[in-house]
């Protein structure tokens, strides 16, 4: 991919951003910022999205090459270790993202922290459901399947050994059979699923929140197929279901063909957009041209497109009044109207990701 002006001046942006919300946030994690004036609201452990600030810190190491920049970024990586015993298949975007980034110097702390966090994913992975569950470490159901669980979560699993990557492929293709197993022409995945112990129908059933149609899911599930895609071990279990996945998801998502910057549920295209959808569907894209198929031309001319789309039209840069970098337009929540043009950290993290990519400053085949 050709490195075009507009994405150097959005990954340094994005870059300076990362700077202003440190200063801003201290010691807490950013969620999502104000549309107007950039103020984020933190939490304390990072929740779900923690490792994705932690990415976004070992990202702006990768850039700047400064000794302090790599210091911090361990630094915050290190406060995510306690989530490795959390009840919670968000492990996998916690410390995979986390960590995987980590720069050589450092590498030997995060990935001690990532294998304990894979051994501790391995034995909570359920052989009778085929998944890790969703857990309860955020309360309601423990017994769930979503899309939102398979990101990260297949090259955690894949790093744990014995019968490590054996238990990523079974995360994966349980999720694939309740999300798109018989999904009819023109309907939208089900991207969450709760199994129901004891009861004569069907045990596992989808559910309505988040709704079919969300566009983080589809967008989860595109990223997880071309992760195990790109995976050595993972692209070998069932590479034919894998591919089919892929086609299906390009096909039914609307990846290759529907807006660039999609609404944040399908059945509202009135509604809120979400740009976060959109960045890690760019991530996705762009892992999915590095593999050999009718898609990689396609879905490479795609990403940029998509990645020139939120760095020209969705990004703050040096003419805004308020901190420049923050891509807003971000949906947390369309349905209880929370954070629903916002700048979301998990956005961020994808678009500059995709751009560092571009500016081959990552690999992603790695990431």
């Amino acid at each position: 991919m050709i490195v075009e002006d507009w994405a150097g001046r959005a990954l340094a942006a994005l870059v300076e951003r990362v700077g202003a919300t440190e200063s801003q946030v201290g010691a807490r994690f950013p969620l999502y910022a104000d549309p107007e004036d950039g103020r984020w609201t933190t939490t304390g452990r990072g929740s779900w999205a923690g490792g994705f600030w932690a990415g976004l810190l070992w990202l702006r190491a990768r850039y700047t090459g400064a000794v302090a920049d790599r210091a911090a970024a361990m630094e915050c990586t290190a406060r995510l270790a306690p989530w490795a015993e959390a009840d919670t298949a968000t492990r996998g975007l916690i410390l995979w993202y986390g960590t995987a980034l980590a720069t050589d110097d450092h590498e030997a702390e995060a990935g001690a922290i990532r294998r304990a966090a894979a051994e501790a994913c391995l034995l909570a992975h359920d052989p009778a459901l085929g998944l890790v569950p969703w857990g309860d470490a955020f309360g309601g159901p423990r017994l769930l399947a979503r899309a939102d669980a398979v990101p990260g979560m297949l090259s955690l699993l894949a790093t744990a050994a014995p019968g490590g990557a054996k238990a990523a492929a079974a995360h994966l293709h349980q999720h694939l059979d309740l999300c798109l197993g018989g999904l009819a022409e023109g309907r939208w995945p089900a991207p969450a699923w709760q199994y129901r112990p004891g009861e004569r129908r069907e045990r596992w059933q989808p559910l309505d929140d988040p709704p079919a149609g969300w566009s983080r899911g589809g967008a989860w599930l595109l990223l997880a197929v071309a992760e195990a895609l790109l995976h050595p071990e993972l692209s070998l279990r069932r590479p034919d279901r894998l591919t089919a996945a892929a086609e299906q998801l390009l096909a039914r998502g609307g990846f290759l063909t529907g807006p660039l910057v999609p609404p944040a549920e399908a059945h509202r295209p009135d509604g809120p957009l979400d740009t976060s959808a959109a960045a890690i569907t760019a991530v996705a894209l762009m892992k999915l041209a590095g593999v050999p198929g009718p898609w990689a031309d396609h879905c490479s001319r795609r990403a940029v497109a998509i990645l020139a789309r939120l760095s020209e039209s969705h990004l703050h840069h040096e003419e805004a009044t308020a901190p420049v970098g923050r891509l807003v337009d971000g949906c947390y929540d369309a349905g209880k109207g929370l954070a629903v043009r916002h700048e979301l950290v998990w956005g961020t993290f994808f678009l500059t990701l995709a751009l560092a990519a571009l500016d081959g400053h990552v690999d992603l085949t790695r990431v």
